[in-house]
Parts: structure tokens; sequence; C-alpha cells
């Protein structure tokens, strides 16, 4: 399932919709704490899952990138700065489980964008392995087949 890519004046929203038949506290604990994070993207770590808290981007040169976490309603809503843009995860009990919304408001589309874009997909589709307690073989097949989609939808 491909994100849905939405324009606007003066934002670009790509929005995610994934169900997970497991409850809404296992799906939230594997978006927030910080033993599961690293099994989905391992360069994000928590450091306080509080409004204002932080959460720190290993840039992998030993430097790290400061993120601002906007709002958290446990076990509901997440929310937190991406550079310049806004990352928010949303979650729900359904019938079937839980169904997660992930969107990423952008304040401009960059040559980079297709390549976060693409790469919230393969996180997202990692979660739904991890919580049925599989692994992925290589992330990087999975972002090469998704990529040049989400590059083609940003260049209409």
């Amino acid at each position: 399932m491909l994100a849905e890519i939405k324009r606007s004046n003066d934002e670009t929203v790509a929005e995610f919709h994934r169900d997970f038949p497991y409850p809404i506290e296992e799906v939230w604990t594997m978006l927030t704490d910080n033993d599961h994070l690293v099994k989905w993207f391992s360069e994000l770590k928590i450091q306080e899952l509080t409004e204002g808290g932080k959460l720190l981007f290993d840039m992998g040169n030993g430097s790290y990138e400061e993120m601002t976490i906007t709002e958290v309603k446990i076990p509901t809503v997440w929310e937190f700065t991406w550079d310049e843009n806004l990352i928010r995860f949303n979650l729900s009990e359904n019938a079937e489980g839980t169904h997660l919304v992930l969107k990423e408001y952008m304040k401009e589309v960059t040559e980079h964008t297709a390549r976060d874009i693409a790469g919230w997909h393969v996180c997202l589709d990692v979660i739904s392995l991890l919580l049925a307690n599989k692994t992925i073989e290589n992330r990087q097949d999975k972002w090469e087949k998704v990529y040049p989609e989400y590059k083609k939808q940003l260049t209409k």
C-alpha cells in the first residue's frame, strides 16, 4: 500500500494507513519503546516521551540531530518534528486490532522527499513483520521497489 500524497498551497502530506491484528498497546510499544524502536529505525532514540521531549537521530558520523516531540497521547498519538517537517502517528482500535495512520507534513518537496517517504513505507512494513515475530531479509530491496513510485508521484 503506497502512501497517498496530497498537496495544498503551502504543504504536502504523505499519508500511510496500516492495519495490524494486534492490540493498540502492543503497536504503541513497538513505536515508542526504545528497545523496539531500534529494531525498525535504528538511528532514532527517544530521550523522553513527553510533549517537549526529545528524539535523537544518529547521523552515523558521530553527530546527532535533535527533534522535538510536539504531542503525545498514550497510546494513540505520537508527533514530532522532522527537520522542517512534522511526523504524526495516530493509532485507533478497529475490529481487527489496530489501525495506524502515519502522516508526514512537508513544508517543501525536495530531491530527498521521495527517499524519506519510501523510508517510512519500509519502516511500516518492518513494524508489521516485527509484530508478527518475523524479520525482513533485505530492507534495501523493498526500498528500491517503492522509491521510484514515490518519486513519480512527487513529480506529477
